[in-house]
């Protein structure tokens, strides 16, 4: 009985970073990096520090105020292996994020985040 009770609180990582988003929470979003990760913001890739990483998301949340935002896709079928697709509106519109998780000691980290113009 306490194992439902336990599963049924658990929140799966895919939402708590929707959620971050939602808030345009760059700090807490970079807790969730990995020490370097492959960003793609906007059509320029790079591969940066979670700190470098952080501050462009912070840029991006400064010019584009998150209004909402909608779990599109997710892939939660491994423990160590995971990967969401969110619809991020914002002030300035809309906008695809995806995001892999990688599982590194038991915790999972964003090892590649990519944020394009939403195509309607």
């Amino acid at each position: 009985m306490f194992f439902v009770l336990q599963s049924a609180t658990t929140v799966d990582p895919i939402d708590s970073i929707a959620e971050l988003f939602k808030q345009g929470n760059s700090a807490e979003l970079t807790k969730q990096m990995a020490s370097t990760l492959d960003v793609s913001l906007l059509r320029k890739e790079e591969t940066y520090s979670n700190t470098q990483a952080g501050i462009i998301l912070g840029k991006f949340f400064t010019q584009n105020k998150p209004k909402s935002v909608k779990v599109l896709h997710r892939v939660n079928t491994s423990n160590a292996y995971r990967l969401g697709v969110l619809l991020l509106t914002t002030d300035k519109g809309a906008f695809r994020v995806s995001f892999t998780l990688n599982g590194t000691k038991g915790v999972l980290q964003i090892i590649d985040l990519r944020i394009e113009a939403e195509k309607a």
